[in-house]
């Protein structure tokens, strides 16, 4: 009988052993942009990071998204492996029922919480030397591409407004992505784009033609109700000063259904990866702590565990 009982008993621990290492792997679904952004690139090399800076213990699956409201929606079906990103300004929407999310609101979006921030989405106005612009003022009678759809179109289209170039600008009937040909060719003066700096597209406008990056005001600035965030000289080819330009934040996000270990391990393991990471994509080197006051929300409690030992400035709101 005893014997029986000791068999019994190794052959339990033995399946345990077996079962151990399985359990032991975190899997995270990702969800940021359309693939071939600099944010779904972000997004797998968040993952390969993650993957390295836990020894495999977390696995992060990178998924496409049509875009942030998409990604704030999908957390009312969600569970705890879900993390993705958004401007914070949607999550304080979604919380309250406003705009693209009124009568679609869930419990759930009061479950929210912050992990860290990402490169934000970074205004750029860009003109060919040649087209003589040094300043806002300076557009008028220009053919600008602004684009259709994108947050850079629609921000761009603002500015001119408030600016006072509305009807004084000629607007390009071209796609963005032709934007760097029609600027060498002569067929534009300038285009707006928005995303991550350095922007791959400016950064190849830079390296084929002459270009200027237009600076705003700190009164212009003002104006827009967007975050000031400065492009460090040297950022593209030819720009010899700072550029002084918006933002708009972007976080990475996941819900209170994610256990407070999972989170507090991401948070860390992303901070310890990014220089690495901004070895290979400089995107990641205007991440820093100051970064940390775009997060207007509530921050995982395993995330804030992280923060406090790390002894990041945090605020009451945050906590």
């Amino acid at each position: 009988m005893l014997n029986k009982i000791l068999r019994t008993g190794l052959v339990a621990l033995a399946g345990l052993a077996v079962t151990l290492p399985a359990s032991a792997e975190t899997r995270i679904t990702y969800k940021s942009a359309k693939t071939g952004s600099s944010y779904y690139q972000m997004g797998v090399e968040i993952a390969e990071a993650t993957k390295a800076g836990s020894k495999g213990e977390i696995i992060v699956t990178v998924e496409e998204s049509q875009g942030s409201v998409q990604n704030v929606m999908e957390t009312r079906a969600r569970g705890g492996d879900y993390v993705f990103t958004t401007p914070p300004a949607l999550i304080g929407l979604a919380q309250a029922g406003k705009a693209m999310f009124k009568d679609k609101t869930s419990p759930k979006f009061d479950d929210i919480r912050a992990l860290f921030p990402i490169p934000s989405l970074t205004m750029h106005f860009v003109m060919a030397k040649k087209s003589g612009v040094t300043d806002f003022a300076g557009l008028d009678g220009k053919t600008i591409l602004l684009g259709k759809g994108s947050f850079g179109a629609k921000e761009g289209e603002k500015y001119l407004k408030l600016f006072g170039l509305e009807g004084k600008v000629k607007l390009a009937e071209v796609e963005l992505s032709n934007a760097v040909p029609a600027l060498k060719n002569g067929q534009i003066d300038g285009f707006v784009t928005a995303g991550s700096w350095p922007a791959p597209n400016v950064v190849e406008a830079a390296a084929s033609t002459d270009v200027t990056v237009l600076s705003l005001t700190d009164d212009q600035i003002a104006e827009t109700k967007r975050s000031k965030l400065v492009i460090p000289a040297g950022t593209y080819a030819g720009q010899d000063t700072d550029i002084t330009t918006t933002s708009l934040p972007v976080v990475a996000y996941t819900t209170l259904a994610m256990d407070d270990d999972t989170a507090y391990q991401l948070t860390k393991t992303f901070w310890e990866t990014k220089a690495a990471m901004g070895e290979t994509s400089r995107w990641w080197n205007g991440v820093d702590q100051g970064l940390m006051a775009t997060i207007t929300g509530k921050i995982h409690p395993g995330a804030l565990r992280y923060y406090e030992e790390a002894g990041f400035p945090l605020t009451d709101a945050q906590k």
